[in-house]
This record gives C-alpha cells, sequence and structure tokens, in this order.
C-alpha cells in the first residue's frame, strides 16, 4: 500500500493501561451486540439462580428499557457490589473452565451493562433484607435497603447511552423487539418447566408479547406443550419424537416430518446441555439427517437438545457463547444423523397434516379482493393454478350436454367394491383412478389421493438403496489416476477425511506436495470429474467438518433410476396393483413424501369433505 497506515502516528506508540471504565466499554462490545444481547444475558442469570418465573419488559426496542424480574435464590447487599465487578461469579471457582454447568460463568454480563446503562439491581434471599445498588456508566452508587419479595429485578434503562456511537448502529425498535423475542423464544424452549412472560411498554399501555406458564409432567410431555406453544400447534401435531443415546451422547427433542418443511431455517433450535447455540456443526448434521427427503431450498424444522459430559464439549470459544467444539465431533454428527433417519424411518408413510389443508384451501372458492383477508404463512407451498382457474378449468371438462364434440368419456376408471377389511388400513381401500395418474382410496375416516408416479419412484428408490447397502458400494478403479493440484492445506484436510472418503467409494492418496491422486471413483457415477468433485468435499469440510456430497451424488443416480423405473404418469393400473402399491407404501420408511421433498398423498378427513359442501 502507498498510504501511511491510519492505525500508528507518526511517534513511536507508547504501551498503556487502559482504566476501568474503558475496559468494561470495551468488553461490552463484545457481550453486548444489541438490546437482544443483554436481554439473553439477564435470562440466562435468572435461571442460574433457580428462577421458575421470569418476567421481561422492555420499552423501544429495548433501547431505553429493560427489566428483568425472577424469583430465584436471590443475592445479598454483600454480593451487590461484588456482582459489579468484573470477572466475579458464583458459577465457577476457575478450576476446570471445561466443567461448566451453569448458561453464564465469566462474570462480564453485569459489569460490561453497567458500563453502557443506567444499571439498577434490586434483590433479596429468603430470610433477610432486600437490598438494591445502582450504577451510570460505570459509577456505582452505595448499597442501600430495598423492599422486594425473594429474587432479583435488574433494570438497564438508557441502553448505550455512555457510547451513543453504538445507538447509530442499532436497528429500527420494532425489529430490536422481535430479537428479544426470538431470544426469549428460545430460552423458554430450553426450560420448560420455568414460565416466561415478555411485556412491551412502549406505547404506555403495556402489550404481552409472549407468555408461556411453566410445564410440569414428564419431561417429553413438557417440552411437547412448550413446543406447542412457542414453535406452533402444527409444529408440534406434525413432530417426531427423538430419544437416542450412544456413547455418553444423547439427543432429545422433537423433528418435524419432511413433508412439514420451511423457506428457512427459522424454525431450527438446537441445545447442548440446554444451551441455544447457531452452530455450524449441527446445523450440518441437521441437515444432512433430512439429506434424502428434502430438496436443496428447503429447510427442516427441530428442536433438539444434545446432552453430554461438559467435559466433551468446549462452550468458551465465542464472545456470546452461540457456538461450541466439540472433543469428538464426528461422534456427535453421527449421532444426530442416525437418530434424525430412524425417527423418520419410523414415521413410516406419514405425511404432513398440513398438507390435507392446503388441499382444502385450493378447494375453497377465490373471495373478492376487497373482502380477502391477509394470506396466512404457508408452511408447505406448492406450484398451483388459482382457484377460478381450476373452477373454469372443471367447467370446461364438464361441458353443457347440448355442446358438441366436447362429450367425450371422463379419463376415470372405477373399480368393484373390494373386502371391508382393506377400509381399516390407513391407506384404504383403492376406488378409482382419475386422469391416468391420481389413486382415489377410501379409508375409514375420509379420502385418499395418491400420486401413482410420485409414490411408486419413491418405493423403488428405496429398494435400491436397501440393495446398495446389502452389496456396498461398487468402485470403478481408474486407468490412469487423476492427479488434482490443491494447496498443502487442503490436501491435509482432504487426505484426512480418506477413510470415510474410501467408505464411500471414493479412494484417494497423497502424491507429493499438495497433489492428490484419485485411483477408484463409485462407479454408479459413471464418468467423474475429480477436481470439481473434491473441491466440493473440501468446502463441506470446511464448514461442516465432514462431507456427504459423495453420498448425495450416489443418492441422486438412485433417485434418477428409480424416476425412470417407477409407473410413469397415464399408465392405467387394475384395483389389484393400485391396492398393492397403498400396501407397500404402507410398509415402506419415508414414502409419504417423493425423493424431491413434495407429499405422495393426500388424506382428506370426513369432515372435512362436509365441510366444503357446506354440511357442517
Amino acid at each position: 500500500m502507498t498510504l501511511l497506515s491510519p492505525k500508528i502516528g507518526a511517534a513511536r506508540p507508547v504501551i498503556r493501561q487502559l482504566d476501568e471504565a474503558a475496559i468494561n466499554r470495551i468488553a461490552a462490545g463484545e457481550v453486548v451486540e444489541r438490546p437482544a444481547s443483554a436481554v439473553k444475558e439477564l435470562v440466562e442469570n435468572a435461571l442460574d439462580a433457580g428462577a421458575r418465573r421470569i418476567a421481561v419488559d422492555i420499552a423501544c426496542g429495548g433501547k431505553t428499557l429493560i427489566r428483568v424480574t425472577d424469583d430465584g435464590c436471590g443475592m445479598t447487599a454483600d454480593d451487590l457490589p461484588l456482582a459489579l465487578s468484573r470477572h466475579a461469579t458464583s458459577k465457577i471457582d476457575g478450576s476446570d473452565l471445561l466443567d461448566i454447568r451453569s448458561f453464564g460463568f465469566r462474570g462480564e454480563a453485569l459489569p460490561s451493562l453497567a458500563a453502557v446503562g443506567r444499571l439498577t439491581i434490586t434483590s433479596r434471599v429468603a430470610e433477610a433484607e432486600g437490598a438494591q445498588i445502582a450504577v451510570s456508566a460505570g459509577r456505582i452508587e452505595p448499597v442501600r435497603p430495598a423492599a422486594l419479595g425473594a429474587g432479583t429485578v435488574v433494570e438497564l434503562r438508557d441502553l448505550f447511552f455512555a457510547t451513543p456511537a453504538r445507538l447509530k448502529f442499532l436497528r429500527t425498535d420494532r425489529a430490536e423487539t422481535q430479537a428479544i423475542a426470538e431470544v426469549v423464544r428460545r430460552l423458554a424452549l430450553a426450560e420448560p418447566e420455568v414460565g416466561f412472560t415478555l411485556t412491551d411498554h412502549s406505547a404506555g399501555e403495556p402489550r404481552l408479547l409472549f407468555r408461556a406458564e411453566a410445564e410440569g409432567g414428564d419431561l417429553f410431555d413438557a417440552l411437547h406443550r412448550r413446543v406447542a406453544r412457542v414453535v406452533g400447534a402444527e409444529f408440534a401435531e406434525n413432530a417426531l419424537r427423538v430419544d437416542v443415546a450412544r456413547e455418553g451422547l444423547r439427543l432429545q427433542g422433537y423433528a418435524a416430518l419432511p413433508t412439514y418443511s420451511r423457506g428457512s431455517g427459522v424454525a431450527q433450535f438446537l441445545f447442548v446441555n440446554g444451551r441455544p447455540v447457531l452452530d455450524r456443526m449441527l446445523l450440518g448434521a441437521l441437515r444432512a439427517g433430512y439429506m434424502d427427503v428434502l430438496s436443496r431450498d428447503r429447510y427442516p424444522a427441530a428442536v433438539l437438545n444434545l446432552i453430554c459430559d461438559p467435559q466433551r464439549v468446549d462452550v468458551n470459544v465465542h464472545p456470546a457463547k452461540a457456538e461450541v467444539r466439540f472433543r469428538e465431533a464426528g461422534e456427535v454428527r453421527g449421532l444426530i444423523v442416525t437418530a434424525l433417519r430412524q425417527a423418520l424411518a419410523g414415521a413410516g408413510h406419514r405425511a404432513s397434516t398440513t398438507v390435507a389443508g392446503e388441499t382444502l384451501e385450493a378447494f375453497r372458492p377465490e373471495m373478492p379482493a376487497a373482502a380477502s383477508p391477509a394470506p396466512a404463512t404457508r408452511i408447505y407451498q406448492m406450484d398451483r393454478p388459482s382457484a377460478a382457474a381450476v373452477a373454469r378449468s372443471f367447467a370446461f371438462q364438464a361441458p353443457e350436454p347440448a355442446m358438441p364434440g366436447l362429450a367425450e368419456a371422463p379419463a376415470a376408471r372405477v373399480e368393484a367394491p373390494v373386502a371391508e377389511e382393506a377400509h381399516d388400513r390407513p391407506l384404504g381401500a383403492a376406488r378409482a383412478q382419475i386422469h391416468g395418474n391420481w389413486i382415489l382410496a377410501q379409508t375409514e375416516s375420509g379420502l385418499v389421493i395418491v400420486d401413482q408416479h410420485a409414490a411408486h419412484e419413491r418405493l423403488v428408490y428405496e429398494k435400491l438403496k436397501r440393495q446398495r447397502d446389502e452389496t456396498g458400494i461398487a468402485r470403478q478403479a481408474l486407468l490412469i489416476p487423476e492427479i488434482v493440484e490443491l494447496s498443502p492445506t487442503d490436501a491435509a484436510r482432504l487426505l484426512e477425511a480418506a477413510d470415510e472418503l474410501a467408505s464411500a467409494g471414493l479412494v484417494i492418496e497423497p502424491f507429493g506436495g499438495g497433489a492428490v491422486a484419485v485411483r477408484e471413483v463409485p462407479a454408479i457415477l459413471g464418468k467423474v470429474e475429480a477436481a470439481p468433485l473434491l473441491r466440493d468435499i473440501l468446502d463441506d469440510l470446511a464448514d461442516l467438518g465432514s462431507s456427504d456430497r459423495l453420498q448425495a451424488r450416489m443418492d441422486a443416480v438412485l433417485s434418477r433410476m428409480a424416476c425412470h423405473g417407477s409407473v410413469r404418469s397415464g399408465r392405467a393400473l387394475r384395483a389389484e396393483e393400485m391396492n398393492a402399491l397403498l400396501r407397500e407404501m404402507e410398509a415402506t420408511p419415508l414414502s409419504g413424501q417423493c425423493n424431491h421433498g413434495r407429499p405422495t398423498y393426500v388424506e382428506l378427513k370426513l369432515a372435512d369433505i362436509e365441510r366444503l359442501f357446506g354440511r357442517r
């Protein structure tokens, strides 16, 4: 560079010790990024204190007021000044920073908040008098008596008033309020036995933004009720229970069916020992668990808690403790992927109930524009014509008798009734085939519409995968090994995963310097461009610590084979063929969605059908 660096002046720089106020403001920049960060720190302190009810009050997106009230163990008058000292904490003794069993442990939150805002702490322990301490921009006032029930109230006003430049980087009040609500929701999922409320006082009159009562009873029952309250009743209705333990690790929670997918990762809630985290490795493992049943533009929904010995995870690797580092990352990832695939396989042919809801919406007549309510958020979206276009097409397909030339026989085949016991089956008994692609089946409680091509494609795909797993992955040796030039760092990272890649059919060896020789490839892939494949695998290794790229490419080949080998649209099926397809779907895991994540069938309850015709 030709310009002088602005970081140094003309004179020799002198090292100096910063004062305590500057140190705390710098620490606040790491710990308190925005009002939501302050709420997170204060609510976690309340949970560490054993609180069973936590109330959060805010105003103007937390910029002018954040107040957290809890019924925890409280602090004595002697504890209050110490709580405002940096690195003073009751949660660890400092002898072992890997044995951390609490949310907080650094002792930085309260002094950091006190350095950039006006902080007041009022607290009382059982069988003692209450006390209060106030601090403004780092200036601490004497402790004085205060009236309070057992617990603690921490009130933070005028956040960042001592560092006004930070205020310019905050978002609107609405955006900051939404961020605070998201923090409270995540912590509420982590602690279902604790009650939470979030109230906004911006407009003068208090407005309740979130409320979750403390849940009791069995862990999974309590979590299911909390999940229904926080994530939504539809998620809870379409969620699968996950509870798998292996090698000292345990994964618990709920994962949604593939057909209950989202357009982004907003419904992914991951915890490690109850601590909310946004860890790339864990998110990658979650995605890998759904790799075979979701398209790339859809995201799974899940609430999962990984439980392990605190000695096996380092939570002190991120200023906000949002990321963690595992001692055996491979085992953690393997547990998550295996647990999710077992849960999804155990669901059999089950599909999300939201699919039926979308189908019913498609049947309803379109309202006039002036009377149309705001559209609800759609859980599963499929490209489809409008209700008006569907109505016009139906009218064309069923013309008036007087119209000549348009009275051809309808494209439907009605089958003779079958044994009544077939109606007891989950997918019922086939009654008709329409337009050469749709099977209509009658169940005890309604109607099932099956996409015969998508359903059979999934069945064939699952058979091909089972055959591959039973016989192993066939390898094709290259006549002339392909040499791929990489950087020494990338080559070393790739060779560390050589055994894992070999199990997937890709055999690589070092070739000197940063070069890697590709000697064998999975036979099913045919001709492979090795260099782009290795670089894609390297990207996965850098981002996630492992790669499913080979598996995904082989599965894609099997998926294409299944597509060509399945029942085509337009083929007429006999009654026994249709019923055989239904029975095989019931017996095959993951048959509720096709290879691209779309539903293979829709179930309509009789009550819903009657409601469409105004009979209810």
